[in-house]
């Protein structure tokens, strides 16, 4: 599902983000990667949604060569891939259900199809019977519910979860990971960018550690080992 091979990124001057990087996610495998700031984990995941290019290396999304991908390519991989970050990004002028909408009207379906496919999505984070609440009238779980809802429509094959619980609390932070989990049972591939040690101790899935934009760690069953 997702290759990385040998993948450096250096930011100019000369400053290396990630170095000589490789690994495989499967399809379906729910993976934690984690490490200190600056160990290289953003890099990575803007390498995977194409907002950066590796300086060297080659990286493969479901057998899609994206090391050189083309601006005008972009929009098509980012519908394979959903994209959730701990800044929720919603358009404070728009209810739940039009700000899910949006982002299939941005990608050109239709009427019919939007109304298809925005109430599934809704009942799938558990926001169905909130579809005409505004943004500020949710609480920072569900707008992060939102959001997880807004990177369902194109049924993507992977989800990309970058620090999603960092602005929540305890509770809402288990409601997040719960839904993340819910997710990955229906085959979708979560890949969970995070610092949170009691979130990937629990998860018992795969941890792949970066330090010094490196891996240095890659455990099948693993706990977040940074001290």
């Amino acid at each position: 599902m997702i290759k990385l091979r040998n993948v450096s990124k250096t930011y100019h001057p000369n400053i290396q983000s990630l170095r000589d990087v490789s690994l495989d996610i499967e399809q379906g495998e729910f993976v934690s990667i984690v490490g200190q700031s600056g160990a290289g984990k953003t890099t990575l995941a803007k390498l995977l949604i194409a907002e950066e290019r590796p300086t060297r290396g080659k990286i493969e999304i479901g057998g899609w060569d994206i090391t050189n991908i083309r601006t005008r390519e972009v929009p098509f991989l980012r519908r394979q891939i959903g994209i959730v970050f701990q800044d929720f990004k919603l358009l404070p002028k728009k209810t739940v259900h039009e700000n899910v909408a949006f982002a299939l009207e941005v990608a050109g379906e239709s009427g019919r199809r939007i109304r298809d496919i925005v109430p599934q999505v809704l009942k799938i984070v558990g926001l169905d019977e909130k579809h005409h609440r505004y943004p500020r009238q949710l609480s920072g779980g569900e707008q992060q519910r939102v959001v997880i809802a807004r990177s369902l429509v194109h049924r993507p094959k992977v989800i990309l979860a970058d620090e999603p619980t960092g602005n929540l609390d305890t509770l809402n932070t288990q409601d997040i990971i719960d839904l993340l989990r819910k997710i990955n049972e229906f085959g979708t591939t979560i890949v969970l960018v995070t610092h949170n040690r009691d979130v990937v101790n629990s998860l018992r899935r795969r941890v792949i550690t970066l330090a010094d934009g490196g891996i240095v760690s890659d455990q099948k069953h693993g706990k977040y080992l940074i001290t």
